[in-house]
């Protein structure tokens, strides 16, 4: 009982005494006597305070980042989606612009030369029973297409059809070694015939019925036509001649030309559904360098 009365008598006498010092204080303002006292205390508690943050600050940070990396994950996957469909649309939309571009030099070429097409698009490149380079188009019978139809690009001759299902068709291109089609040299009436040799329609060969005629570097093929139009409609340019094999007395003389289409490269392309009223002789080549 004495201590516990004891110690309310020095607790009392303690919070009088605070009590006293702090109106003292207040009182006094700046002058007061208390001033260094206070200042070494706010040193004391500021230092332990910074050195606190020092310590526990990273500490926090990381708590802080672990708390918030969900959703910054979702958030740096979702601009990894949003790039992803940009470059996908973009990419679209150049390769729609390419199409788009082929489309109208095709049909350009077909209206020179009087050929009412069907526009389709490769679709696919696979051999066929008994050839080696062959497409296949995205058009069929129920477009309008037959087999042994002529198959053209904007550049100029592709090759024919030798199969149509319903929406698709099989096409065998000029380049292929089973290939043969009636060829005319420019400014005349020499004609010959064009075989693919394979190597991806790197060249193809011509071989001159007048082992006489004269061919030379440069002259420009294009197509005679079959009867009917059919495989091969006249007028569709085919190649220029890169290389003339020395005559040895054969009856026939033959040549070797680059083709205008680029039988790598086929993506637009136009099946010959009508062939010209007439045949539209040289006017569907293209124009040389320098001319007008």
């Amino acid at each position: 009982m004495r201590d516990s009365r004891q110690a309310r008598l020095i607790l009392g006498t303690l919070l009088a005494a605070a009590l006293v010092i702090l109106t003292v204080d207040h009182r006094a303002g700046e002058s007061s006597p208390l001033e260094p006292l206070r200042a070494a205390g706010s040193w004391v508690f500021g230092t332990a305070e910074q050195a606190g943050a020092t310590v526990f600050g990273p500490v926090t940070g990381f708590v802080e980042a672990l708390a918030g990396a969900p959703a910054a994950q979702e958030s740096i996957a979702r601009l990894r989606r949003e790039n992803a469909r940009l470059r996908a649309d973009l990419a679209a939309g150049k390769v729609d612009t390419m199409r788009s571009a082929e489309l109208k030099r095709m049909l350009g070429l077909a209206s020179l030369g009087g050929y009412k097409v069907v526009p389709a698009n490769v679709i696919a490149r696979r051999g066929q029973p008994g050839f080696e380079e062959a497409v296949e188009l995205d058009a069929g019978t129920d477009d309008g297409v037959r087999a042994d139809m002529t198959v053209i690009n904007g550049d100029g001759l592709v090759g024919r059809v030798v199969h149509a299902s319903p929406r698709t068709s099989s096409v065998v291109l000029l380049s292929d070694p089973a290939s043969a089609a009636g060829a005319r040299l420019e400014q005349g009436r020499e004609i010959g015939v064009v075989h693919g040799v394979g190597e991806h329609g790197r060249l193809l060969r011509f071989q001159l019925l007048d082992a006489t005629a004269p061919v030379l570097r440069g002259s420009r093929l294009v197509s005679f036509g079959s009867h009917r139009g059919a495989p091969y409609v006249p007028g569709v340019p085919i190649g220029v001649v890169e290389r003339v094999e020395p005559a040895s007395g054969e009856l026939t003389r033959t040549a070797y030309a680059r083709p205008y289409a680029d039988m790598t490269a086929l993506d637009v392309v136009g099946v010959v559904v009508q062939p010209p009223a007439r045949d539209p002789r040289d006017a569907v080549l293209p124009r040389r360098e320098g001319t007008r």
